[in-house]
């Protein structure tokens, strides 16, 4: 039998795991808010004690195996590698920003070398490889671009800020501002919202390409995946892009671009698998 890998991605929503290295490959799915993500793999290790390598997506700042922000997810222990691995002497354990992993696979299927992807879930995120090279900064928080000022909002976001474009371009700002206006629709309307040219449907989608707008201004990049359950819920809205992304950025910064709504079923896990201890 080769090494047991588990690879896990744990969002704002979602949690979903990987266990490869047995006959038959094992994923499991739960909601997030039911989860305790250090329970969760102990489970793992109690009936799989064998597991050589843990990776894990995580829908938060994250740097050198500690987790130092989170904003729609609860954790109870921040310096999960160190935990598991004290607790677990011949572990391994990598963790990284869900949109540091989905890139890692994004860029290996698409072979690209010059690629960005922007993911809008629960949150907003984006990940970037620079000539093959991942773009991290010091603390590994590059392109949180979820969290750059936008517009003040009535509410404020998990990460503490009132002006985050994730207020307005992600699944849960848009559920926020239909609870906050009253509306008798849910972020699973977002069509019929559109169709009807609803106030927050049109805001949502300003705030999207004003997001998109930024990251090929900013990145350069050749390619741009665009993916996370919002997207992968309401794929028209790359034509809404595409038609009115030229207003928004200079000329020459779309020549030679492709944007393209991401092919792999889960991006961010499939990067987990891909980090190295």
């Amino acid at each position: 039998m080769s090494s047991l890998r588990l690879s896990i991605d744990i969002g704002g929503t979602h949690l979903r795991s990987r266990l490869s290295g047995l006959k038959n490959t094992i994923e499991k799915s739960q909601l997030t808010a039911q989860s305790n993500l250090i329970e969760f793999i102990k489970e793992y290790l109690v009936e799989y004690p064998s597991i050589e390598f843990i990776g894990i997506s995580f829908a938060g700042q994250v740097t050198d195996g500690r987790i130092l922000s989170s904003p729609n997810i609860t954790v109870s222990h921040k310096n999960i590698k160190e935990y598991f691995q004290n607790k677990y002497p011949n572990l391994h354990l990598a963790i990284d920003n869900d949109l540091n992993c989905a890139i890692l696979a994004e860029s290996q299927y698409h072979k690209q070398p010059y690629i960005a992807a922007l993911f809008i879930g629960t949150g907003l995120g984006a990940g970037v490889m620079d000539n093959r090279k991942l773009i991290r900064g010091y603390n590994n928080q590059s392109f949180e671009l979820g969290h750059i000022p936008y517009k003040k909002a009535p509410f404020v976001c998990g990460c503490g800020k009132d002006n985050c474009i994730e207020l307005y371009a992600s699944g849960l700002g848009l559920e926020r501002w239909l609870t906050y206006s009253n509306s008798k629709y849910t972020a699973k309307d977002l069509k019929i919202l559109i169709e009807q040219k609803h106030p927050i449907a049109i805001q949502f989608q300003t705030a999207l390409l004003h997001a998109i707008a930024t990251l090929i201004t900013l990145t350069n990049s050749k390619t741009i995946i665009l993916g996370g359950g919002v997207i992968s819920k309401n794929s028209y809205l790359l034509d809404y892009i595409q038609e009115n992304l030229p207003s928004q950025v200079m000329p020459s910064s779309l020549k030679g671009v492709n944007i393209l709504l991401s092919s792999l079923e889960n991006a961010s896990l499939d990067g987990a698998g891909l980090l190295e201890d």
